[in-house]
């Protein structure tokens, strides 16, 4: 079992070709990729044999940031796009209120927002959509989603078939990708330092969300990569609204817990993600 272990783990991150690079300029325009559609239901890529853990807190001390966050399970627990409609700040200043509104365990800030507060992307909260697809920029390159029967996944814009995200439960399109099949996605943004939240997943049922202190993304990114920080190996992992946006709550309820990761300096935001346990 020690050779035969060390072989089905390279296996699970080797079948796929290295991952296209992925350019960081929001500003930038260009051709979208021709949409492939995926049926609602896509299969997940790895099986977890392991019983679902409770969800809890990860903290790191890195010589080029600190991260905090929550790992948790899909089996037992789920991510809920908390949208405010008349805009950021309207209902919720920060993450704590809007988690503990909910009863939820932890919750984070979201998708990126236009100078007006409208959604930057595609978002769907229980059904309900608002904004609209971001086909050009790199902040909307990547889609967290979740079914109606509750599969969720990470997935690149231009494997996904807007129609179909559209249709989910949840959707939030964010970016850039920041891990894509076991690797560091290469050309990300180099040159500037900022706090980050993110979404990390190991291709199954094991997820993190979780905030830094400022970095630069392509330093942030390649550290994800090595693997060391969630405790098990990420499959993808997508960024979402940084720098003053960035605001990360965990109850205690979660291991660990509680820890409240936002500075006085802070702007609000449009929408969050909130943790809950399934029903």
């Amino acid at each position: 079992l020690r050779f035969l272990l060390p072989i089905l783990l390279i296996s699970s991150c080797s079948l796929y070709e290295p991952a296209p690079t992925v350019k960081t300029n929001a500003a930038a325009t260009s051709t979208p990729a021709a949409i492939i559609p995926l049926p609602a239901e896509a299969p997940q890529i790895f099986e977890n044999p392991n019983p679902p853990t409770a969800p809890t807190l990860v903290t790191r001390s890195l010589s080029e940031f600190n991260l905090e966050g929550v790992a948790f399970d899909s089996r037992t627990h789920c991510l809920r796009v908390i949208d405010q409609a008349d805009g950021p700040g309207t209902t919720f200043i920060d993450a704590a209120q809007a988690g503990s509104s909910r009863n939820a365990i932890a919750a984070i800030n979201a998708g990126f927002f236009t100078p007006r507060g409208e959604p930057l992307g595609l978002l769907v909260s229980n059904g309900k959509s608002s904004g609209s697809w971001n086909s050009a920029t790199s902040i909307g390159s990547a889609l967290w989603h979740e079914s109606h029967s509750g599969t969720s996944r990470i997935s690149r814009r231009n494997e996904t078939n807007p129609a179909t995200a559209k249709q989910m439960r949840e959707s939030l399109q964010s970016g850039p990708m920041l891990v894509d099949r076991c690797l560091v996605v290469g050309g990300l943004e180099s040159d500037k330092t900022s706090a980050r939240s993110f979404i990390a997943w190991d291709g199954g049922t094991r997820w993190f969300i979780g905030r830094t202190s400022p970095c630069p993304l392509n330093i942030f990114a390649a550290n994800l990569a090595s693997g060391q920080h969630c405790g098990w190996k990420i499959h993808r992992a997508m960024n979402l609204d940084g720098g003053r946006s960035s605001d990360l709550w965990i109850s205690s309820r979660v291991s660990g817990g509680p820890l409240t990761s936002r500075p006085p300096w802070n702007r609000p935001v449009r929408n969050f993600l909130i943790l809950l346990p399934r029903e």
